[in-house]
This record gives C-alpha cells, sequence and structure tokens, in this order.
C-alpha cells in the first residue's frame, strides 16, 4: 500500500513514495487496502471522523460506524475490478450518535507489485445544510432586532404619554373608586413597557465566569418540575467530561429554560404518551460557528418526543411573536437565540412527529483555531 508522506503511520519497513501533503486539502482523504481497513487518514477525514490516524490506523473503515448506507461489497468490488465508483446522499451514523451525510468517490490504486488499495474521498454535505442554517438564523436575528427596536420606539412613546396621563388624572380625580381605572392603566402601560424591553434583550451580555453546565441543567429541571403537574420523564445523558465553561450563567440558564418549558409544554398541549424529555451534554470538536473555528464546543441538547414543528412556523421558528401553541408569546426562543448569538454560539433545531430537538453549541473561546493554545480545562461533573 502507498502511504502518503506527512502521514505518521507507525513504520511498516515499507518504501514511501514521495507524494503531495494531502493535509492541505479540504477534502477527507482516506486510503483503504483490499480488506477495507484504514491505511491513511489526512487531517480534514480526521476531523470528519472526530478521531487521530494513529487511533483508527490498521481499523476496518465500516466498524467506525454504528450505520453506514456506504456499499462494502460495491468497494471490494472496485478494487478488484480497478474501476472507480461514486455516489452521494450516503448516511453515516458514528458510535457517539453523530450522524454525517457525505458524498464519495473512490478510486483504485494499483502499483506493480503492491498490494491492491483504494483512495476514498468523502466530502460532507450536510456542512452546507448547516452553513444554510446559520446564515437563516443570523439574517432572522437582524431583521428580529431591526423590526423589535423599531416597533419599540413606536410602542414606548405613547405608552410613556398614556401612563403620564393617567398620573396626573389620578392626581385630579377625588374618588378613590375612579382611580381604581387610572391605576389599571398605568398597570398595563408598566407591562406593555416590560413586554417590550424583553423583546429588545440586552445588547451586551453580562459579566462570564467559568460555569457547570450540568449545575445549570438540574436547576432548570428542578423549576420545571416544580410547577408542572403533568408526570414527565426526564432522561439525563450528561457527559462527565464536558469542561467548565465560561459563560454569563444567568441569560445562559434562561436559554435553558425557554427550551425545556416549551418541550414541556408540546408534550401536555399534545397530551403524548410516556411524554418524556432527553438533557444531552457533549463535547464536539473542530466546530465552526460563523466563520470562526474552534477546537472545542459544548453541546446541549433538549429533545422531546412530542408531535414536532409545524411545517408553517418552522422557517419562522425564531423570529418574536411566532409560536405554535396558543398561549404561546413567542418570545422565548427568539431570547434564546439573542443570548446564545452573544456568546458566540448557535442553536440547531430538527423537528419530526415523534421526536423534536435543540442542539445549543457554545464554544470554549479559548480553544479557537486561531488564538493560543487551549489552556487545561477541568472536568464539569456533578
Amino acid at each position: 500500500m502507498v502511504v502518503p508522506t506527512n502521514s505518521k503511520v507507525p513504520s511498516t519497513g515499507c518504501t514511501k513514495k514521495v507524494q503531495p501533503d494531502l493535509n492541505q486539502l479540504l477534502t477527507a482523504i482516506i486510503l483503504l487496502d483490499d480488506q477495507l481497513t484504514i491505511g491513511y487518514l489526512n487531517t480534514a477525514a480526521e476531523a470528519l471522523l472526530d478521531g487521530s490516524l494513529r487511533r483508527f490506523y490498521g481499523q476496518p473503515f465500516l466498524d467506525l460506524f454504528h450505520f453506514s448506507s456506504l456499499d462494502s461489497f460495491a468497494l471490494q468490488q472496485a478494487i478488484r475490478d480497478q474501476q472507480t465508483i461514486s455516489d452521494r446522499d450516503v448516511t453515516m451514523v458514528l458510535h457517539d450518535g453523530r450522524r454525517i451525510t457525505v458524498e464519495y468517490t473512490a478510486q483504485p490504486l494499483a502499483g506493480d507489485g503492491e498490494q491492491p488499495s483504494m483512495l476514498l474521498e468523502l466530502r460532507q454535505t450536510d456542512q452546507l445544510a448547516r452553513i444554510h442554517q446559520e446564515t437563516s438564523q443570523q439574517h432572522q436575528l437582524h431583521a428580529a432586532q431591526s423590526m423589535v427596536r423599531g416597533l419599540a420606539h413606536e410602542i414606548k412613546n405613547p405608552l410613556g404619554g398614556l401612563r403620564g396621563a393617567a398620573q396626573l388624572l389620578a392626581s385630579e380625580l377625588p374618588d378613590a373608586e375612579l382611580r381604581e381605572y387610572t391605576d389599571l392603566i398605568i398597570r398595563q402601560a408598566d407591562r406593555l413597557s416590560a413586554l417590550v424591553d424583553r423583546m429588545l434583550g440586552s445588547n451586551q451580555i453580562q459579566q462570564q465566569a467559568p460555569a457547570n453546565i450540568h449545575e445549570l441543567l438540574e436547576h432548570v429541571v428542578q423549576v420545571v418540575s416544580l410547577g408542572n403537574q403533568q408526570p414527565l420523564q426526564w432522561v439525563k445523558d450528561y457527559d462527565p467530561s464536558l469542561p467548565s465553561l465560561t459563560t454569563a450563567a444567568g441569560p445562559l440558564e434562561q436559554v435553558l429554560l425557554n427550551l425545556v418549558v416549551n418541550a414541556c409544554d408540546a408534550l401536555r398541549e399534545s397530551q403524548t404518551d410516556n411524554p418524556t424529555v432527553t438533557l444531552k451534554t457533549r463535547v464536539a470538536h473542530q466546530q465552526t460557528l460563523y466563520g470562526k473555528r474552534y477546537r472545542q464546543c459544548a453541546v446541549i441538547v433538549v429533545q422531546d418526543n412530542g408531535p414536532g414543528i409545524a411545517d408553517e412556523i418552522r422557517d419562522t421558528l425564531f423570529y418574536p411573536m411566532v409560536s405554535g401553541r396558543a398561549k404561546g408569546t413567542g418570545l422565548g426562543l427568539s431570547i434564546a437565540q439573542n443570548i446564545v448569538h452573544q456568546h458566540g454560539g448557535k442553536i440547531e433545531v430538527e423537528s419530526e412527529p415523534g421526536l423534536t430537538e435543540f442542539r445549543v453549541y457554545l464554544p470554549y473561546i479559548e480553544t479557537r483555531v486561531d488564538g493560543p493554545e487551549p489552556d487545561k480545562l477541568k472536568g464539569n461533573t456533578l
């Protein structure tokens, strides 16, 4: 098998031919022998498979996946027949549950007197969908902020005038019963003003400090459980190795509370059998968020087995005043998105009948690829 240079493969005593440095490519390159065992991974392949060449060298390629629609027989047949094959929309599920969609080209390699092998090129196509979702979320956020700020200006000025007039009128009224009406006007004006302030949110994030994500999740579960009257099953799948995250703990807890409350409300209103809310935490490596690359991100998953998100609101889910519930204000997800965006993170959502999953990605800022080397982080256990 011909092994590219700079591959860091354990020495086998074979003569290595000089090849271009494949680590410069963005396409994942994997070298397989005729038994489909791994002989080489470039840097892009290591990132795609979330593991190093030293770890995967000599392992059967398809054993890396819990499920793969890649046809192993077709690959081995292509090696024997020395024919190039390709396919698209190939689904692979890694053992950590991460699902990727790729297109591939498999090119047989054969040298004089050498073992037949194959060069497998993988291009992750679902990344384009995620980039589109990130761009769409940014557009929604900017559009929502512009709309709300314009609306706030048009609402708060008349509200201030109404409140002031009601106060003046109350001071001139001799009858206490009549002042009840002016008090009502003042209270409602204050309520509307507070609602507009919630819609606006804060432009600047609060002071940040290291926080334990699992403690925040436990606080949220405790709050929701106390106010929830329906029988509900909680599934907690926490990664004990999750490093502490430097964050504004109060706003982040509000994000998690909004997501969990939405899940519980969806389950209650749909009267789902065996209603279940699942909370997961994971560490994601080599993530790109809004064009910035991070070595590590915390991933917080809130999942429910409810009816799913209605198609008519799915594309505008993060706009303010958009809600799938009759009594919903439509502010929770808009506020959550704004807070997560202030942390440099993003929210992803996937929904179908029986499964709705929100994933919050929060970067460890000290692991920016173009920044300083990451410090040693402490485990985030309970």
